[in-house]
């Protein structure tokens, strides 16, 4: 089976927009209202989306004020440089003085239907996963710029890996679960051995079978006879276990959602290479690996910002909800469940032990960041046995317990069936100087 070359909704909106634009220049500026500098996405709706668009303005070294119904910006400081910055980092925007913004561009390199998902955003359905909008604009707001580190503790799917790689910020992930590992790491890493990624591609599909596919064993036996290149066996050993979470949580075939995901895999990745070559873009380093946020291996003020989302698993049990893939991967689930933050216990026993384990991460995250640094943190208030836990209170005032200082509290509401929490805060915290 050979890709498909189709256009996709976004680049046939590309297409209308340049024909309405007569060509598609980076130096077009709309003379039909001089007012409008700045415009944003329009998937862009709620409160918390502005505030964000707004901090990140201020953190760019933009002067602006609000119009239209605050649907678009009035540039006060502009120049060439700050369009071309905005243009090149922006998160919320889809034009700058009448210039397509890189973010625009690459959402509509999009496989999904899900307008949060474009790219290899989409690899692998992981529950509480960021919006990669959020993290690309919280990249810009703690003031990351292009060869600075960031750090995520909780790597989780890889969204602040992906996000940090397109902005050219190196990227430093740590996860304890090898699941979340692989997640990762595919994101990142498939452009990069994409042509030895299809070289094995008519082998895998043609050995569709159920004497193949009966265990794990003769799956990943298989792989290792076909290539000794890990980023290659990882791309198929995350596209078996998609199509296992297929099978398990939507109970599809898994032959056919198997070849169905492997062909959508692939055109991601090429999506990816091709916005890449498109927009010139200079990725960040990205090294995630299995690890733990109560014991990080890294040095003292080592890196120049944090983002992450600590684990809801008093709320949400990680392992029993992938317990077919981690089962798959040949994993020890009890040994694994001891290891995970906030699963380990019972009753208030639970949430002491959760308590105790992101107070001793917390002050990981206070070790390695660098003074005069920033983290950001997406917080949410749990509900266990029926009772709220107060996640977020705690959160800050251990934060400032032990030297940082909360500099933004931004309401955060969740939309959707699925989301266990229905509300959360982004908390910016700033370690002080020494």
């Amino acid at each position: 089976m050979e890709i498909k070359s189709y256009k996709t909704k976004g680049e046939i909106m590309i297409e209308r927009a340049e024909s309405n634009f007569g060509t598609f220049e980076y130096d077009y500026i709309d003379n039909k209202n001089s007012n409008v500098d700045l415009t944003l996405l329009d998937n862009v709706q709620f409160i918390y989306e502005l505030s964000l668009a707004e901090l990140e303005l201020k953190a760019l070294g933009i002067d602006f004020e609000v119009t239209n119904g605050l649907r678009e910006f009035k540039i006060l400081n502009k120049s060439d440089k700050q369009i071309e910055k905005i243009r090149k980092k922006g998160s919320y925007y889809k034009t700058v003085a009448g210039q397509f913004t890189d973010y625009f561009q690459i959402i509509q390199k999009n496989q999904t239907r899900s307008v949060n998902q474009y790219l290899t955003h989409w690899f692998y359905p992981y529950k509480g996963k960021f919006h990669p909008q959020m993290i690309r604009a919280l990249i810009n707001i703690i003031g990351l710029k292009e060869g600075d580190t960031v750090l995520d503790p909780f790597s989780g799917s890889g969204t602040t890996a992906l996000e940090s790689q397109l902005l050219g910020v190196n990227f430093i992930g740590v996860d304890i679960s090898p699941l979340c590992v692989i997640q990762g790491r595919v994101k990142t890493e498939s452009i990069y051995v994409f042509d030895e990624i299809k070289m094995i591609k008519n082998e895998i599909t043609a050995n569709v079978a159920p004497n193949l596919f009966q265990t794990n064993e003769n799956y990943y036996n298989f792989l290792d006879k076909l290539t000794s290149n890990e980023r290659v066996k990882n791309f198929y050993i995350l596209a078996r276990l998609l199509a296992i979470s297929d099978n398990s949580r939507r109970n599809r075939d898994f032959s056919n959602s198997f070849l169905k995901n492997i062909e959508l895999m692939l055109a991601s990745v090429k999506d990816y290479m091709l916005i890449k070559e498109k927009l010139n873009l200079r990725l960040g380093e990205i090294k995630i690996e299995i690890g733990d946020a109560r014991s990080l291996t890294l040095q003292d003020n080592s890196v120049d910002g944090i983002i992450t989302s600590p684990p809801y698993s008093i709320a949400l049990d990680y392992v029993q909800n992938d317990i077919h893939s981690l089962k798959d991967l040949g994993y020890d689930i009890l040994k694994i469940r001891d290891e995970f933050i906030g699963v380990r216990g019972n009753g208030i026993n639970r949430v002491y032990l959760y308590n105790d384990d992101m107070k001793k991460s917390y002050k990981e995250m206070f070790r390695v960041l660098k003074p005069d640094k920033y983290a950001a943190i997406i917080i949410g208030n749990a509900t266990y046995q029926g009772q709220e836990i107060k996640t977020v209170e705690f959160t800050i005032e251990f934060m400032e317990s032990i030297g940082f200082k909360l500099v933004k509290n931004i309401n955060k509401i969740i939309f959707g069936l699925y989301n266990v929490m229905k509300k959360e805060n982004i908390l910016i915290f700033k370690k002080g100087k020494l």
